[in-house]
């Protein structure tokens, strides 16, 4: 807990006045006024992350957490158990979704076994096992709250350790047969919204099968009463260990002050366990795709995490975020690369006047 708590006090709001002198060199390039939209807003909020106008990217890399979960024996997900310890298999190999978009991206893979259900013994696996998957939440809690701590805090131990090796952007990402169950009882947790705007197909479950989802989440949330006020209650009671390492991931970017991209359901639901625990968390997350997943929908209404693509997709993995770190780095090259209105003799001031005149006319 003290690791938790010591990175919480850690997180404070992103510099406003920073990200005003990185608008004003955005607004000296050479184009109308708001004319490059999210890359804009990207290249703002990273100055704001960082504390500096001028940004570039170093090193990236993608942190997949691989967790099983007790839930799988009531019958809720398509594929067998064994799917999560043969992906990390994959994953560290280079044979799954993510790894041939992340090769494109040239970011790195962190694999880490959270709470595989058997031992595994990969060299490229980071073995940080909480224990071997968690309960079937219809039965009993998924695990203790402590648990829930000290997986949140791994995700923050490797967080800081892949920082302190020098990646200066970091997307999330999971692995685990059964995860999309626990995310909605997470968000359902939360919200107690229609049960049809939370719950999904996942991985392509028949019509018999996404009705027992359905009624295995609005059941467990009945039985265990989560608080929906206490994240780490939510996440203990009806969570999972790969939700909370994701948790520990975003609260770790926060507080060195990295930005971090969420991906899909899975990893957005964690972004918004973060963000109970610290809502300043949200300023230095950066939206990646919206999930197929009705319930990404909903959190996009929550947490006002606008994605950027919409590309029909729902693996997980972090595969969204290995797509959007080359508009991540394209948005940085704006200030560095482009040519200014120096070229036609105007200053920054002369500039900077006439938008803010042009924008108390037509506010964007």
């Amino acid at each position: 807990m003290h690791l938790l708590q010591k990175t919480l006090e850690a997180i404070k709001p992103i510099d406003r006045a920073v990200m005003a002198a990185a608008q004003r060199e955005i607004d000296y390039c050479l184009k109308p006024p708001g004319s490059l939209g999210k890359l804009e807003d990207i290249a703002r909020q990273i100055a704001g992350i960082t504390g500096k106008v001028h940004n570039s990217i170093g090193k990236k890399a993608i942190v997949v957490m691989m967790a099983d979960n007790g839930v799988y024996s009531e019958g809720v997900a398509m594929y067998p158990q064994d799917i999560t310890r043969i992906g990390a298999d994959f994953v560290t190999s280079g044979r799954m979704g993510v790894n041939f978009l992340a090769n494109y991206a040239k970011a790195d893979i962190i694999a880490v076994d959270i709470g595989i259900q058997v031992d595994v013994d990969l060299p490229k696996v980071l073995n940080r096992k909480i224990r071997y998957g968690t309960a079937n939440f219809l039965k009993e809690p998924a695990m203790t709250r402590e648990e829930a701590i000290r997986a949140v805090e791994v995700g923050i131990e490797v967080t800081n350790a892949a920082i302190d090796q020098g990646y200066d952007l970091i997307g999330t990402g999971e692995i685990g047969i059964g995860n999309t169950t626990a995310s909605s009882a997470v968000l359902y947790a939360f919200t107690g919204a229609p049960i049809d705007r939370v719950v999904g197909r996942g991985a392509g479950l028949t019509d018999e099968a996404f009705a027992r989802k359905k009624a295995v989440v609005q059941e467990a949330v009945r039985l265990h009463r989560p608080d929906p006020d206490d994240a780490l209650d939510v996440l203990s009671k009806v969570g999972s260990l790969d939700i909370a390492g994701m948790a520990g991931t975003y609260l770790a970017c926060a507080a060195r002050r990295v930005p971090v991209l969420t991906d899909g359901l899975i990893s957005n639901v964690a972004a918004l366990v973060a963000m109970r625990l610290k809502p300043e968390t949200v300023e230095y997350m950066i939206p990646s795709h919206i999930s197929f997943e009705p319930g990404a929908k909903l959190l996009k209404e929550i947490t006002g995490l606008e994605p950027m693509i919409d590309m029909d997709m729902r693996l997980g993995e972090g595969t969204g975020c290995a797509l959007v770190f080359s508009i991540v780095e394209a948005a940085l090259r704006m200030i560095e690369e482009m040519g200014t209105f120096a070229v036609i003799g105007k200053t920054r001031d002369e500039i900077g006047d006439h938008i803010m005149a042009y924008r108390g006319k037509f506010p964007r």
